[in-house]
Order: C-alpha cells, then sequence, then structure tokens
C-alpha cells in the first residue's frame, strides 16, 4: 500500500507542476471607439455622476407611486422568474467552483456465477462462486490546460448575466409602474377638466336656445352647441373606458388581482432630481442591460478557452480500493485489503473533427457576444439621447402650450359676451371652445410627457435596480 501511495504522490506532484506550462488568456474588455460619442448632445458631460446612482425611493416623490413600486418588486411575475433564473445559474455556477475536486463515489455488492462444471474454472469451485465486494472509486483530472479555470469563470460570467437581467428586470419595473401611474394621474386631469365641459356646455345649450328665441340665432347654433355637448360625454365615456384599462395594467404590473387605484393629482407630481447624465462610459456599470451583455461575452470568451484546452492532452488520476472477499466473514480483513491506481495523458488524435468545430463554433459565438454587447453598448446611447432631447423638447414647449390655453380660454369667454350681444357669429363661439378644450387636454398630455421623459431617461441610463 504505501508504494501506490507513494506513486500517487508522484502522480499529483507532475500534475500540479504541468499546470504551469499552459494558463488560458485572461478577458480584457474590447475597445469600442464609439463609447465616447454616445449621447448625442451639444454639451457632452463631463461629471462621472450620474441620475442613475439616484435611488428611486429618492427620486419619486408621490407617497402612493413609491407604495406601489415596492410592491411591485416584491410580487411582479417578472422578477419572481427572473429570480428563478438566478437560482438556477447560481446551481451551474457551484457545479463550476466544483470542478478541481475529484469524483469520488463508493460500491457495496455481491456476486453470484454459476461456472459450468466442464469449463476452466467450474472443476475447482465447484459450479458456483459468491463474491463480496466494498470498492471506493476516485477520479481526477488535473488542470492543466486551464479547462476546468476557464469553466468556473464561464460559470461565474453565466450567474452574474443572470443577476444583471435581474437588475434589468426591476429597472423596466420601476419604469413601467411610473410611467403607468403618471398616465393614470394624467387622464383623471383630463376627465376633470372635460366634466367641467360638459357642464358648461350644458348650461350653454339653454343659453343659445334663448338666443334663438330672441331671433339672435339660428336652429343650426343650436344644433351645432348639443352636438359639442354631446361630443364632450362621447370623449368622457373614452376616458373612463382609458382610466379603467390603465388602472388594471398598474395592477397587473403589481401582480395582485384588479382593484381600484388610490392615487395623488397630476399638479402634485414633479421630479426635481438634478438632470445628470454622467460620462458614457457609466452605462457600463449602471445599465443592467449593458452589464448583462458584457457578462454574455466573458462567458463566450471563456468558453473558447475550454473549447481551445481540449487540443491538449488530458492528466486523468484514477484510482479504486477497498475489500474483496469470497467469504462475507472475511470482507473485512486485512487479507482482503485491494488497490488499484491508473494516472495517464490523453491526446485526441482523430475524432471526426470535433474539437475543430467545437472550437471554431465557439469563436463564432465570441464574435457573436462581442457584437451583441457592442449593439447594446450603442442602443443604450441612442435611448439616453432620445430621451434627454425629449425632456428638453417638452420642458420648453409647456411654456407655450400655458400660453395658448390663456388665449383661448379668453377668446372663448370673449366670444360668448360678443355673442350675447349679437356682435359675433356662433361659429367662432364653436371654434373657440373646443380648441381651448383641445389646448387644455394637449397641455395635460405636455405635463405628463415630462414626467415620462424623466422616467424614460432615468431608465435609460440604468436607473431603479440600486
Amino acid at each position: 500500500m504505501s508504494s501506490i501511495i507513494n506513486k500517487t504522490l508522484v502522480v499529483v506532484i507532475m500534475a500540479t507542476t504541468l499546470q504551469s506550462c499552459f494558463v488560458a488568456k485572461e478577458y480584457s474588455r474590447p475597445e469600442i471607439e464609439e463609447t465616447e460619442h454616445l449621447y448625442r448632445t451639444d454639451n457632452l458631460p463631463q461629471d462621472s455622476l450620474s441620475m442613475a446612482d439616484v435611488s428611486w425611493k429618492d427620486l419619486f416623490t408621490d407617497a402612493y407611486l413609491k407604495q406601489y413600486i415596492e410592491e411591485g418588486l416584491q410580487n411582479n411575475l417578472d422578477i419572481r422568474v427572473a429570480l428563478q433564473q438566478m437560482a438556477a445559474a447560481e446551481a451551474y455556477m457551484k457545479q463550476g467552483k466544483a470542478g478541481y475536486l475529484p469524483s469520488l463515489s463508493a460500491t457495496a455488492q455481491m456476486t453470484h456465477q454459476e461456472l459450468s462444471k466442464n469449463s476452466q474454472f467450474g472443476s475447482f469451485f465447484n459450479g458456483s462462486l459468491q463474491q463480496y465486494e466494498i470498492t471506493g472509486n476516485l477520479s481526477w483530472e488535473a488542470d492543466i490546460w486551464g479547462k476546468i479555470r476557464s469553466t468556473k469563470r464561464a460559470g461565474e460570467a453565466s450567474y452574474l448575466q443572470s443577476v444583471a437581467a435581474h437588475q434589468a428586470v426591476k429597472t423596466q419595473l420601476v419604469s413601467a409602474i411610473a410611467s403607468t401611474y403618471y398616465q393614470l394621474v394624467a387622464l383623471d386631469a383630463q376627465l376633470e377638466i372635460t366634466e367641467k365641459t360638459i357642464a358648461t356646455r350644458d348650461s350653454s345649450v339653454y343659453t343659445i336656445k334663448a338666443l334663438k328665441d330672441a331671433g339672435q340665432v339660428t336652429q343650426v347654433a343650436v344644433d351645432q352647441n348639443i352636438a359639442q355637448y354631446n361630443n364632450a360625454k362621447a370623449l368622457k365615456v373614452d376616458l373612463e373606458a382609458a382610466i379603467f384599462k390603465t388602472e388594471n395594467t398598474l395592477n397587473l404590473l403589481l401582480g395582485r388581482p384588479f382593484q381600484a387605484i388610490e392615487r395623488e393629482d397630476l399638479n402634485t407630481q414633479s421630479l426635481d432630481s438634478e438632470i445628470k447624465l454622467g460620462v458614457p462610459a457609466t452605462l457600463l456599470r449602471n445599465r443592467p442591460d449593458v452589464m448583462a451583455a458584457e457578462y454574455g461575452l466573458i462567458n463566450a470568451f471563456e468558453m473558447t478557452n475550454v473549447t481551445r484546452s481540449q487540443f491538449y492532452p488530458s492528466l486523468t488520476l484514477t484510482a479504486s480500493g477497498g475489500f474483496q472477499s469470497l467469504e462475507l466473514d472475511e470482507l473485512l480483513s486485512a487479507n482482503s485489503l485491494f488497490a488499484n491506481i491508473i494516472g495517464g495523458l490523453t491526446q485526441p488524435v482523430f475524432n471526426k473533427r470535433a474539437i475543430k468545430t467545437q472550437h471554431e463554433v465557439a469563436k463564432a459565438q465570441q464574435e457573436q457576444a462581442f457584437l451583441n454587447f457592442k449593439k447594446t453598448l450603442l442602443t443604450a446611447g441612442n435611448e439616453v439621447s432620445n430621451a434627454l432631447f425629449d425632456f428638453n423638447a417638452e420642458s420648453e414647449k409647456f411654456e407655450f402650450r400655458e400660453k395658448e390655453v390663456e388665449a383661448l380660454r379668453n377668446a372663448e369667454s370673449n366670444s360668448e359676451e360678443l355673442l350675447k350681444n349679437g356682435y359675433a357669429n356662433y361659429l367662432d363661439l364653436l371654434t373657440a371652445r373646443q380648441s381651448a378644450l383641445s389646448a387644455e387636454l394637449n397641455m395635460i398630455n405636455n405635463k405628463l410627457n415630462q414626467l415620462l421623459s424623466v422616467v424614460n431617461l432615468y431608465e435609460a441610463l440604468g436607473g431603479g435596480w440600486k
């Protein structure tokens, strides 16, 4: 037994020494020339701080909204699916880390053979043979060429990719809940204006009928006023239907049965966080989808290392030992001990081009992963640029919308006075009323778009998962 142990130690020392003969390539982030020009803006940011570093708890001020985001992060079904994907990836990662360890198994068995009496052994063993055996088997492969190490790193990258994917789902969910909530309060505001308009037009129908009786307007004016009144009532039905569906959408995001949604008013909504883009490189640490794409590239890179190592011989140590006896009561005696050890190098010679094909496929997949990483990064820059442009445009437009609403409301009021005094055409009043309503609804949309542009910019920069 001592000689076997000594030989085993020699093989292990040789394997450990050979591990330094080859080191798998180390991953380094590829240079992407477009990184510095990802943002299309006249004022390129120089500050590394980004609004994505702000927690959603600090960005949003509405208490109801923060409550819904918290609930969604706990109960949303997509989040829960992503968590299970993380659990599966973590299991594979643990398996990769165990690659350095030997495989060990134990077997206990009894063998009974009926031998022919005319056979070579049958005459000695009286036609039957029983053997009892307890065996331990050990197998270990030396990581000479870095195959196990690369497999371990690939598993870690795959796990981190699943973590980043989970973070991406969180970012998208925070943005979706906030956007849906803001759409809901904007619909409330539009419904409120429409209800006021219905009340105003209801009273104006009586006024226009009185003017007709006085001979100041014709029946056409009365009919037009009635038509406008019913148009506003139809708009109210559309808005109520939109509110109902938007509430259902928000409930679905929260992972709960459909119910009424408590909320604040549109006028109370504000996002006061300072708009900071951060330098484009911050997308590499803030955008979960960009991080996931890079981890996918790392995984493909390490798998290329694995396939490259298969061109080289593998050193495997196999050992077995235990107790073996023809008699059960002597199974555990010293004379029943046995041991085998086999150490050898296996060099692939001809295997129908399988290894070369695997290596070529791995290199192609690595290039695909790189292109996906590059595309994801460029897409992120495009989304940031669009969101920033939308924010600036909506902020600039809001001032004009306010002035438009003020002017049209004055025009509507003046037209009513002029019509009552016989100095205006009823068509002027109808036009002013319809234009004023449209302008007010547009101003609400403008306010909504302002809020959504900040939310979109926050998501585009990678905010929401921290």
